[in-house]
């Protein structure tokens, strides 16, 4: 299954909205080209329901908000509800200031989401409704760990059975949850998170792995997760010795453009819990 998940998403080259962080944005819609996806980057309020209607799949990424991208996502997300289009919430930062934290509260009442992806303290700040991280990064103390792991399936089976949606947590052990199975993934590398954006573009890439594979949500979450972990392994095998984290950042999008269904099977690592 996780073979065949990028291997639709390369036949059926999904169209997938973005409503998104704007210091990501190019890396982004090149991450979807990557994995055989084709973006749109669009959040005037005057367009944002015609593109959505146009697209299978809408990404909103709350990084960035402002006073005329609040009003998109919402628009943008009812009428992807309406047209019974595949949704996903990236609430980078909820929990560092009560505008993100409120604003994806309200959207996670108002619009039905496929999939939430996020860290742990993100995570953790919506299932409370409240909550407090250090910026758009897991603080320490919620970082997912084998110590931990039990508990933390547990909290993230809760939400999403609460939330109805599939939950993405990421981090150095990633978990991906319907309520009843959850994936445990160990692809990635520490080093990932030198650079900026590789949530981002998960998020998009996870939004094109669900519309290509409508009928199995949950698995095309999880295999989205682990391309992404796994490109990030790939890249950094491939650096040289003067590279710094801007070429590794093309590593791993060159490593996604370059993946193919039997690579994401044997290098993917996860077990179902």
């Amino acid at each position: 299954m996780i073979k065949n998940c990028i291997e639709n998403v390369r036949s059926k080259t999904p169209l997938v909205h973005n409503i998104t962080n704007y210091v990501t944005v190019n890396d982004v819609a090149n991450a979807l080209l990557a994995c055989g996806a084709r973006p749109i980057m669009s959040d005037d309020p005057e367009e944002v329901e015609e593109i959505t209607s146009i697209c299978g799949g809408l990404n909103i990424n709350i990084g960035t908000l402002n006073k005329n991208t609040i009003p998109s996502m919402f628009l943008a997300g009812k009428k992807a509800n309406e047209l019974g289009h595949k949704v996903l919430l990236d609430p980078v930062g909820a929990g560092a200031s009560r505008l993100r934290t409120d604003t994806a509260v309200k959207l996670m009442k108002e619009i039905k989401f496929n999939v939430i992806r996020g860290n742990i303290s993100e995570i953790k700040t919506l299932a409370l409704g409240s909550g407090r991280t250090r910026g758009v990064d897991a603080d320490v103390a919620d970082a997912v760990t084998e110590n931990n792991l039990d508990n933390a399936i547990s909290f993230v089976k809760e939400f999403a059975k609460r939330q109805g949606s599939i939950i993405a947590v990421t981090g150095a052990i990633d978990l991906v949850t319907d309520g009843e199975k959850c994936y445990v993934i160990r692809n990635g590398r520490a080093e990932m998170g030198s650079i900026t954006g590789t949530g981002c573009q998960l998020s998009a890439i996870i939004t094109a792995f669900l519309v290509a594979n409508p009928e199995n949500e949950l698995e095309a979450t999880a295999a989205a997760v682990c391309a992404m972990g796994l490109a990030g392994e790939i890249g950094w095998s491939n650096m040289q010795l003067c590279d710094g984290n801007s070429t590794y950042r093309n590593r791993i999008i060159d490593a996604i453009y370059n993946m193919d269904g039997e690579t994401l099977e044997k290098g993917a690592k996860y077990e179902i819990r």
